[in-house]
C-alpha cells in the first residue's frame, strides 16, 4: 500500500490581527479524499503535533463544496490527534503533501524539523507536494547534492502576489509568497487568472497555486506514485 504524509501547520494566529488563521479546510478535504478513493494510507503531522487550527472563514464552505462537507461529518479526528513532526520516520511514507492556508506562513517557513524532514523527502527521490500557501513549507529545505536550497533553479508555484492582494491580507502575512519564492531563487509560474486551478511539476517536486488546484494536484501526485 502507498503511504502518503500530510504535514499541516500548528500556527492560528493572524499576525498581530487579533484573528485566527490555521488551515484551509478545502486544501486539506479534496487531496485527501483524492488519495483515500485509491486506496492511499495517509498520516497527519503538525510541528506541535495534536489539534489542528482550522481557519473558521474555510468552514463556510461546507454548505458549497461536499468534500469539507462529508470530511466534517465523517472524517475531522484525524486532524485532532495528528503527530508531532520529530516523531516522523520519513522512510515509511511514498510522499510528503502540505496543504495550505494562512498558518504554513509563520510556522512551517521557518520550521527546522519540516525543513529537515522535506529535504529528506527530496534528496532520497521521494515526491514533495505542496498546494497553494503549503508552499511555503518547502523555503528551509537544502538540496544535498549541491548545498543549496531545494527549490533554487526549480519551477514552483504558490499563491501568488496578486491572489494575496485580492484577499486583503498583503500587509499582514510575514512575506509574500510569490516574491519569497524568487528571492530563495525559485522559477515562479503562475496562471494568468487568480483563483483558477494551476499545477506545476518538476521532477519529483509537485506544486498547486492555489486552493482550486488541490484535486489536480493530487491526481498528478498519483499518477506519478502509479507509474513507478
Amino acid at each position: 500500500m502507498k503511504k502518503i504524509l500530510f504535514v499541516v501547520t500548528s500556527h492560528e494566529d493572524l499576525g498581530n490581527t487579533g484573528r485566527k488563521t490555521g488551515l484551509w479546510l478545502s486544501e486539506f478535504a479534496e487531496p485527501y479524499f483524492t488519495f483515500k478513493n485509491r486506496g492511499i494510507e495517509i498520516t497527519v503531522a503538525s510541528p506541535k503535533g495534536g489539534k489542528v487550527p482550522i481557519d473558521t472563514s474555510s468552514l463556510e464552505e461546507s454548505h458549497s463544496n461536499p468534500f469539507v462537507k462529508i470530511f466534517l461529518e465523517d472524517d475531522m479526528d484525524i486532524l485532532e490527534n495528528t503527530v508531532k513532526l520529530d516523531k516522523i520516520d520519513f522512510h515509511q511514507y511514498d510522499v510528503i503533501f502540505y496543504p495550505g492556508g494562512h498558518g504554513p506562513m509563520w510556522d512551517l517557513a521557518e520550521d527546522k524539523q519540516n525543513g529537515k524532514l522535506v529535504s529528506d523527502f527530496f534528496n532520497n527521490g521521494k515526491i514533495v507536494g505542496a498546494v497553494c500557501h503549503g508552499t511555503a513549507a518547502l523555503l528551509k529545505g537544502i538540496n544535498h547534492r549541491t548545498g543549496e536550497p531545494l527549490i533554487k533553479g526549480r519551477s514552483i508555484t504558490g499563491f501568488s502576489n496578486s491572489e494575496e492582494v485580492a484577499v486583503g491580507l498583503q500587509d499582514v502575512v510575514p512575506f509574500l509568497l510569490e516574491s519569497k519564492i524568487e528571492e530563495v531563487g525559485g522559477v515562479y509560474f503562475k496562471t494568468e487568472d487568480n483563483f483558477k486551478p494551476y499545477v506545476v511539476i518538476d521532477g519529483s517536486i509537485f506544486t498547486g497555486q492555489n486552493p482550486a488546484s488541490g484535486i489536480p494536484l493530487a491526481e498528478k501526485i498519483i499518477e506519478e506514485l502509479y507509474s513507478k
